[in-house]
């Protein structure tokens, strides 16, 4: 940006932040937990700045989203995940050491409810799912970025909207829901860089569709003709003929014409009526014409 900023060149930053999926209670749960499986470890084991990064639904649904989950971890990545060759590795040591740190956190450690295992040799960390993590927790205070799913948990489904409010703006927003009145809801109430309803980072795929952040998460869009829109000048350009001269813009400006002018400008077409046949209170003599 500095560099940019040097001469006077646009940018479009796009950063990332912590991607929230809402889930419902009345969803098809075999559909959901798939989509939000391969939203979240079939993007490269969470490494994508748009990737699931944490979970917010009901204490009474929770129960069943995380069976599901497990369930369908298991058809897809089998017994033992770190075998699976469908499974991404981590980037580096560097994020693989971070990702342990954070999963090691006092706090953290006691809530993990499914996986969790690690090999360090070949940076692999199995698909895990904590349950119920304090929010002045690493996990939920840094962009994730990996395998790790915490899920948090509310008495109503409304309570995740100011949970996410009070978190920097993400790049992306999901929820599962089949609630008409809850889509519009969270449509209009999240700020987010995009917003898919039942399905996760789907949004991507269609070039007509906007791409960035806001706030926190980024500046500006691309995409498709966005891209090239980005980093074009829009450029004005007016034709005029010769005719209809108007003699109002030229000095002198008598008050009979700064009157008219500001009734023009005004685009009271009764107060142009009215200041020409002489009905306003505020006319001014009309000069004459020498």
């Amino acid at each position: 940006m500095a560099a940019a900023a040097k001469h006077l060149t646009p940018v479009v930053l796009e950063l990332g932040g912590k991607s929230p999926v809402i889930v419902d209670s009345d969803v098809d749960l075999k559909v959901a937990v798939r989509r939000i499986i391969v939203g979240k470890w079939g993007l490269n084991n969470g490494q994508t700045c748009v990737a699931a990064d944490y979970i917010v639904t009901t204490r009474d649904f929770a129960p069943k989203l995380v069976d599901a989950l497990k369930h369908q971890l298991e058809k897809f990545y089998g017994k033992d995940p770190l075998e699976s060759k469908d499974l991404s590795r981590v980037v580096n040591s560097y994020h693989f050491d971070r990702l342990s740190k954070i999963l090691d956190e006092e706090k953290v450690s006691g809530k993990i409810i499914h996986g969790g295992h690690r090999n360090r040799e070949q940076l692999k960390i199995a698909p895990t799912i904590l349950l119920d993590v304090p929010e002045e927790t690493l996990i939920m205070n840094e962009e994730i970025f990996g395998p790790l799913l915490p899920i948090l948990l509310v008495d109503r489904l409304e309570e995740s909207f100011d949970l996410i409010l009070s978190r920097p703006k993400p790049l992306a927003a999901y929820m599962f829901t089949n609630n008409q009145s809850l889509k519009e809801k969270f449509v209009l109430n999240i700020s987010a860089g995009g917003i898919v309803i039942n399905d996760i980072a789907v949004h991507l795929t269609v070039p007509t569709l906007p791409f960035g952040g806001v706030g926190e998460s980024g500046i500006g869009a691309y995409h498709g003709k966005l891209s090239f829109d980005a980093f074009s000048h829009k450029k004005a350009v007016l034709y005029r003929g010769f005719k209809a001269d108007a003699a109002l813009r030229y000095p002198p400006y008598t008050a009979w014409n700064l009157s008219l002018l500001n009734a023009v400008m005004s685009g009271s077409l009764v107060s142009i009526i009215s200041l020409l046949f002489g009905w306003s209170k505020n006319t001014v003599a009309k000069p004459k014409v020498a």
